[in-house]
């Protein structure tokens, strides 16, 4: 089965997009203004809105595959369309095998990793149609992974700092992990990291005054090297991170990007060196691994270097959902922990798709998207994984 028409269309994506490193420089940061320089090459302002090429392949059934490509030009995409309306449908890993290597007619260059992601998830939605199947069934098979999940993965709920109705809702729901409550600035956890430790004492309290009977979250927090720059020596963020493990109590704390270094090997140096010195000192905290893990090469190389306790998987940094898969599974392979995740900045789309894998795969836990509202990405992602579930029994059943 070949495609009979592509089409490309431009729209919004979940969130925006925002400038770390200008962020990270500035000596106070304000959420709500965009009024500092941007330093990152591509960058006209240090916040801007998120777009989204949204292709969408045309098959000879009359069903259509979509993928959402988050955030880069148009150019690229659309010079895609011949080869799109002339790959075989009937398998996906060989088409994203292709979608991966360089391109005579860009110059021996690859595409876009988002231009990647997009194109893999409108073949993989494709294959599917195809084959007759859910996308977590093609996955299995073509990756010879055995039966889909009989229930949902863990759903890390991205919640905002300064909302409490919103971590009232996560309560409510049952959310396997919250809040995430990004801390992108040295202020914002504070003068020795005060603001940050109140903050986790507010939510363990708030989850113990409201938690419905039998509902044990882990805690999530990510602070984008802040900690580290407040406390540069690995003894003394480990010892922080000691007392932050008392505040969080009774429920298990991870910890994302505590330290950003100025390099991939620096940065996987200092991470084991914390998570070693954590293992001495008998502090039950896991440590998350993002920054510097962008591409599959970089997850391979944390993970063989038993680094952290997890990575993050940001499936539009590694290119084709292809590379995502065997991200997961390479992590399992080394026993590391992984997240499935991404970026608030994608759709519904990419996060349904996103959920097609983690049924597939199994990686220790999702983090919600689109969006930094929680419930939307809590409903896409749950709901998704509960058809799938479903449509898989059902098959099953007729066998």
């Amino acid at each position: 089965m070949k495609p009979t028409d592509v089409q490309f269309v431009i729209g919004l994506s979940g969130y925006f997009v925002k400038d770390l490193e200008a962020v990270r420089r500035s000596p106070a940061y304000d959420p709500l203004r965009d009024d500092i320089p941007p330093c990152t090459p591509g960058f006209r302002s240090v916040v801007q809105a998120g777009q989204v090429i949204s292709i969408i392949l045309h098959l000879p059934c009359g069903g259509i595959a979509v993928g959402d490509s988050v955030d880069v030009i148009f150019s690229g995409a659309a010079s895609r369309e011949p080869w799109l309306l002339s790959c075989d449908l009937s398998h996906f890993r060989h088409n994203a095998e292709r979608v991966d290597l360089p391109w005579t007619e860009l110059h021996g260059r690859r595409l876009h990793s988002a231009i990647r992601y997009g194109l893999t998830q409108a073949l993989l939605a494709a294959t599917a149609l195809a084959q007759r199947r859910t996308i977590a069934e093609v996955i299995c098979h073509e990756w010879s992974l055995g039966s889909i999940a009989d229930r949902p993965v863990d759903i890390l709920a991205s919640c905002h700092r300064n909302d409490a109705l919103q971590l009232d809702r996560m309560i409510m729901k049952k959310a396997p992990m919250l809040p995430h409550a990004s801390f992108v600035h040295a202020s914002d956890i504070g003068p020795h990291g005060m603001v940050l430790m109140d903050y986790v004492d507010t939510v363990a309290r708030r989850i113990r005054q409201r938690a419905p009977p039998g509902y044990h979250p882990r805690l999530h927090f990510d602070v984008y090297g802040t900690l580290g720059d407040v406390f540069p020596e690995t003894t003394r963020l480990a010892d922080f991170l000691g007392r932050l493990r008392q505040r969080a109590r009774p429920y298990a704390l991870l910890i994302e990007s505590p330290i950003i270094a100025p390099s991939k090997p620096a940065q996987i140096q200092r991470l084991a060196a914390l998570r070693a010195c954590l293992k001495r000192k008998s502090i039950d905290v896991r440590i998350v691994a993002d920054e510097w893990c962008n591409t599959l090469p970089d997850i391979r190389d944390f993970a063989d270097a038993d680094a952290v306790d997890y990575v993050q998987i940001k499936m539009p940094d590694l290119g084709g959902v292809d590379q995502s898969i065997d991200a997961v599974l390479y992590c399992q392979g080394k026993g590391i922990g992984c997240c499935l995740g991404g970026s608030a900045n994608e759709t519904d789309v990419s996060a349904r798709i996103t959920a097609q894998v983690a049924l597939a795969t199994r990686p220790d836990f999702l983090l919600s998207k689109p969006g930094i509202g929680a419930d939307e990405g809590l409903m896409i992602l749950t709901n998704e994984m509960l058809r799938g579930i479903a449509l898989a029994k059902r098959a099953h059943c007729k066998l």
